[in-house]
């Protein structure tokens, strides 16, 4: 099939062109179930890791409420000793923590942060904190802010 095309102005030849198809779509859908399967083990693991980081802060969420209560400045020794026995009430069973007093008191605090300032003169400030109107003790605080931050929690036996 022929066509003419003498005398036809460029435009006219233009005109006669058919367009050119458009091309299918291509889709966003993986080819191979390779990376199907990549994707939902990615899916996996970052509700994984999310998972884990919700149930780290929930766990972590007394210690941080203790150390927003040491932060004041003008705390006192029987706050400083009530925060603690509250923080160990909720990292460990009440039987274990409740009954402690003395210097089986402070051998517990120290036992598990691995820090024997509580068995100095700074720990025997606890066991007659609860009980005398003691001036802010710093040196105290520091003590209770760091066995806040590394003490072990119960992990039942």
């Amino acid at each position: 099939m022929s066509i003419d095309t003498t005398g036809k102005s460029l435009v006219d030849l233009l005109n006669m062109l058919e367009p050119a198809p458009e091309p299918t779509p291509v889709s966003m859908f993986p080819q191979t179930w390779g990376w199907l399967a990549l994707a939902v083990i990615l899916l996996g693991l970052a509700v994984l890791v999310s998972v884990l980081f919700v149930r780290r802060s929930r766990a972590n969420a007394y210690r941080r409420h203790a150390l927003a209560e040491l932060a004041d400045p003008d705390i006192t020794s029987a706050k400083v000793a009530e925060i603690l026995r509250r923080t160990a009430l909720v990292a460990y069973p009440r039987r274990q923590v409740a009954g402690i007093h003395g210097d089986d008191w402070l051998n517990f605090l120290s036992q598990i942060s691995d820090d024997k300032s509580f068995l100095s003169d700074i720990g025997q400030t606890l066991i007659d904190a609860p009980y005398k109107d003691l001036p802010p003790n710093r040196a105290l605080t520091q003590l209770a802010r760091h066995w806040v931050k590394s003490h072990k929690r119960y992990r039942g036996t």
